[in-house]
């Protein structure tokens, strides 16, 4: 099978791997049919995060077809339309009956595999997903692909910002960094009841986005903050959703909040020490909310409200590729070319 994989920093290249099969019984075998980009793929590609080896497919973000399974997946059959979170869920442990399906006892992360250990991504002709009654959604009728493959990430992602952010109909609140997340995120708080949203990214074309969607944008951080400060008397917003993951933003989220708000961090930071110090948020009586999105548990939830009441992410999507131009596809996606927000390789 074809397969983008790892192959340094910054570089990634087309491969001819042999099929996945079935290695447990409780395994699936998936044709993948579109495979998405995302902000955290680009942490290996760029080096922030590092233990990746080489030849690791990339990737997880998928949609596709069973076309195998094992002799203990009961839930899920062959013919199946199905998307996925990025990483399995074995649904019976402590932690998926909470809901916090991201630190599932057996959860493996797709498209991260460190010393011969662990699982190959999505950018590729098929994938292995163990867990497969836990880990596997099949598709509604009436989701699309590409809503679909939100589903297993971005969007999930998008709305658990906005939980954590405890968004109220009274509040003004701030999106740091408007890539796919972070414009999802403000399309879930206004869907919450967000009358306000003020949000800052250097990309005009993101901005461009944003307030399409409905928030007042800013690409300097000074009018952000003198913006808000009109709002709030001076006080400042009552949650910020960071979306960056860069001491920078950090900082910059800090800035905007107001005393006893909160911080809803979906960024990935891969430091080792926050941009402002424990006393900083002593002083500001400060709520801080951060860690990896339960994305199965959201999935269930999302999905049946989207076919009472659809969101319109038509403008999600805008750059689709062949698997043949992996690194095209980087590239556009990596350095935001041509208005890019989210890119997916189509693999009908």
């Amino acid at each position: 099978m074809k397969a983008v994989c790892f192959e340094q920093v910054r570089c990634v290249g087309l491969h001819e791997l042999d099929d996945p099969v079935i290695e447990d019984p409780r395994d699936a075998i998936v044709r993948v049919t579109m495979a998405g980009l995302c902000g955290s793929d680009l942490h290996p590609f760029f080096g922030r995060e590092i233990g990746i080896e080489a030849g690791t497919v990339m990737g997880h973000e998928f949609v596709g077809e069973v076309v195998a399974i094992g002799s203990e997946v009961s839930t899920i059959k062959v013919g199946d339309r199905v998307c996925a979170p990025f990483t399995t869920n074995c649904g019976e442990c402590f932690y998926c009956r909470a809901g916090l399906t991201s630190r599932c006892e057996k959860g493996q992360l797709f498209g991260w595999r460190e010393a011969g250990n662990g699982l190959h991504g999505a950018q590729a002709e098929r994938i292995r997903v163990p867990l497969a009654d836990g880990t596997l959604m099949p598709i509604p009728p009436g989701i699309s692909d590409e809503t679909a493959l939100l589903l297993g990430d971005n969007l999930s992602t998008a709305f658990y910002a906005a939980e954590m952010a405890e968004i109220r109909r009274d509040g003004v609140y701030a999106v740091v960094g408007c890539g796919t997340v972070g414009l999802l995120a403000i399309a879930a708080a206004i869907r919450m009841g967000a009358p306000h949203i003020v949000a800052i990214d250097p990309s005009e074309s993101r901005l461009d986005m944003a307030k399409h969607l409905g928030a007042e944008t800013f690409a300097d951080p000074e009018e952000a903050t003198s913006a808000i400060g009109d709002l709030t008397e001076g006080r400042g917003a009552d949650a910020v959703m960071e979306l960056v993951g860069l001491p920078a933003a950090q900082k910059l989220a800090y800035k905007l909040i107001r005393p006893g708000g909160t911080l809803s961090v979906i960024g990935c930071h891969c430091g080792d020490r926050f941009a402002f110090a424990p006393s900083d948020a002593y002083d500001k009586n400060l709520t801080y909310r951060t860690g990896r999105c339960p994305a199965r548990h959201y999935m269930s939830v999302i999905a049946p409200s989207l076919l009472d009441a659809p969101i319109d992410l038509s403008w999600c999507v805008t750059h689709r590729f062949a698997i043949d131009r992996a690194r095209d596809a980087y590239d556009v996606f990596s350095n935001r070319k041509d208005g890019c927000i989210k890119a997916v390789f189509d693999l009908q």
